[in-house]
């Protein structure tokens, strides 16, 4: 009897294989010969997946996103506070980034690129995290700012000090999940 062997997600390899890459060399020491090799894939199946650079970048991007979305949506709950509810979305971003710092080093070079705009644009496109129903007091407590400045304000801290190892203890975080809320919030 033959033993089928799983099917390999080859284009979830490719963007992973990416979001390593760019952590590590930036976008210009990344090239799709390079996210090939990385991935285990020939460079003409990274295209299969993806037409160009670009599309790769924007895909690894909203699925890194829409991670840290389901992170922090998972451990939230309604019964709580808009001030409460930003600590416990702060601490869970900050957590699931923890767990795998490469994705962090990621988003930084992502939002610190040409990319930052459109790749913004289209993660608030796919429903971002605050269209969530238990989010509405915290949504009406924030600063009228544009969507990409309150989430450098209010995320970026939790993302960079992953990104750059900094390590903090847990009143530490505590310190700057409240700054981060101050400049945010209306209140």
């Amino acid at each position: 009897m033959r033993s089928v062997a799983a099917k390999v997600d080859r284009a979830a390899l490719v963007r992973r294989a990416l979001v390593e890459l760019v952590a590590e060399n930036g976008f210009r020491g990344t090239a799709m010969a390079a996210v090939a090799a990385r991935a285990g894939v020939a460079t003409g199946t990274a295209y299969v997946h993806y037409a160009s650079k670009d599309d790769l970048v924007l895909a690894a991007y909203l699925e890194v996103k829409a991670a840290l979305g389901r992170a922090a949506a998972a451990a939230t709950s309604a019964d709580t506070s808009a001030s409460g509810l930003f600590d416990t979305t702060w601490r869970s971003v900050h957590a699931h980034l923890a767990a795998d710092p490469v994705q962090a080093r990621f988003l930084v070079q992502v939002e610190s690129s040409p990319y930052a705009s459109s790749a913004h644009e289209a993660a608030m496109s796919q429903g971002d995290l605050l269209g969530d129903a238990r989010f509405d007091e915290l949504r009406g407590a924030l600063v009228e700012l544009p969507p990409l400045v309150l989430w450098d304000l209010g995320l970026g801290p939790a993302i960079r000090a992953v990104a750059f190892d900094t390590r903090l203890t847990d009143a530490e975080l505590g310190e700057l999940a409240a700054a981060c809320w101050r400049a945010v919030s209306s209140s």
